[in-house]
């Protein structure tokens, strides 16, 4: 790319990695390589790749723009969101602590209690909107700080710079990991705001059009990523090139998807709002938020996720919705609809979800590309067979 292209996200995310000239055949588009093995000119003498877990031309070029448009300088991709995790709880040892925020995705938690436990690293789970609450949490054993915001399923926004700052005068040392998967760095840059590592599951809005299980972890800092870029390899949770090729992919268009997935995420919060048949909604942009100013100040935008608790029969609602699809995942370009209590987060004990709130009333909403009328009028077709 040139030197004096003035690199916005647009232009980082189309050209970042994707030098034509980095090919003998200076292929626009970077090929996909399948190979799993490379010919070498003698033993141990290769050019830079010898195996496809340890390295392949296709992932080194997602990696490449992972790390440019989020103002970071090393991109790791892995089979998948908790793929990464997996990766990145490697980097402790047992004995080691974990403070993790209440209000997490369900798999990142069942991870945390039923996984890293068992290799006696320790975990506390609480809510990381009170920053004190996070510092008194901290032992002399803690290494990590695992956030997420918004939260999932409850759209809680933490103050990542508040809480790295707070954090790192304690002990310079805890590890700041944010998962961003549901703004993109298209909204946030958690590097920007002091984390050390931002994660992903690119299966949502970084790919953004449901047909790859993947995931990513992009840091600033060469220490550590010389450790994960080890533990990638030695562990090998590594993506397929083919779901590489997707992102890449799939990157071009994220700032004009992400902006789309706002607007229509907005109207369908606001329309939420005022609906007499439901009782409160969760999206960031709206000043009802109890976090809607730390939003304003770390965020540049929202994506299409939107929570909201209906005071009708959820089955109801979610059977009789045409547009939105019952289904898990989110952040593709169709718009879904799910019951966090005994879908995403079904592997939360009762005990948890009850004292987060993640009852039988409680919808999350993955609002996508669609034309924005139809889908309110999904929505008020739904609300009103919720109470039949």
């Amino acid at each position: 790319m040139p030197t004096n292209t003035v690199e916005g996200f647009a232009t980082k995310a189309i050209h970042a990695g994707q030098d034509p000239l980095q090919w003998s055949h200076c292929s626009v588009i970077p090929p996909l390589v399948m190979s799993t093995t490379y010919q070498q000119d003698g033993p141990a003498q290769h050019k830079g790749f010898e195996y496809g877990r340890s390295g392949n031309p296709t992932r080194n070029v997602l990696e490449t723009c992972l790390a440019a448009i989020e103002n970071g300088k090393h991109g790791l991709a892995f089979a998948s969101g908790l793929g990464a995790t997996t990766a990145l709880a490697s980097l402790l040892d047992a004995g080691d602590h974990i403070i993790c925020c209440d209000d997490v995705y369900g798999g990142t938690n069942r991870y945390f209690r039923t996984c890293c436990s068992k290799n006696n690293i320790q975990i506390t789970f609480t809510d990381a909107t009170n920053i004190k609450t996070v510092i008194n949490s901290i032992q002399p054993t803690t290494k990590m700080i695992w956030i997420e915001s918004p939260t999932n399923p409850l759209l809680k926004i933490i103050d990542i710079k508040a809480i790295s700052e707070a954090v790192k005068a304690v002990n310079s040392e805890i590890i700041i990991v944010v998962d961003n998967s549901f703004l993109t760095c298209y909204f946030q840059k958690p590097l920007d705001l002091g984390a050390d590592f931002v994660l992903y599951s690119l299966s949502k809005y970084m790919n953004g059009h449901s047909d790859i299980i993947m995931g990513a972890v992009i840091t600033l800092r060469d220490d550590l990523e010389k450790r994960l870029r080890y533990i990638q390899n030695a562990l090998g949770i590594v993506p397929s090139p083919f779901d590489c090729y997707q992102v890449n992919r799939s990157l071009k268009t994220l700032e004009i998807r992400m902006e789309k997935h706002m607007t229509n995420g907005l109207a369908v919060a606001k329309f939420l709002e005022s609906h007499s048949h439901v009782k409160q909604v969760f999206h960031p942009l709206l000043p009802s938020h109890p976090q809607h100013e730390i939003a304003k100040k770390q965020q540049t935008g929202h994506s299409g996720m939107v929570t909201f608790y209906l005071k009708g029969d959820s089955h109801k609602f979610l059977k009789a919705l045409k547009i939105f699809t019952l289904a898990e995942s989110l952040g593709g370009f169709e718009s879904l609809a799910e019951l966090p209590s005994v879908m995403t987060h079904a592997s939360l004990t009762p005990e948890v979800r009850e004292a987060l709130g993640i009852d039988d009333h409680l919808i999350r909403l993955s609002v996508g590309l669609e034309t924005e009328r139809d889908l309110i009028s999904d929505l008020d077709q739904a609300l009103k067979a919720s109470q039949m």
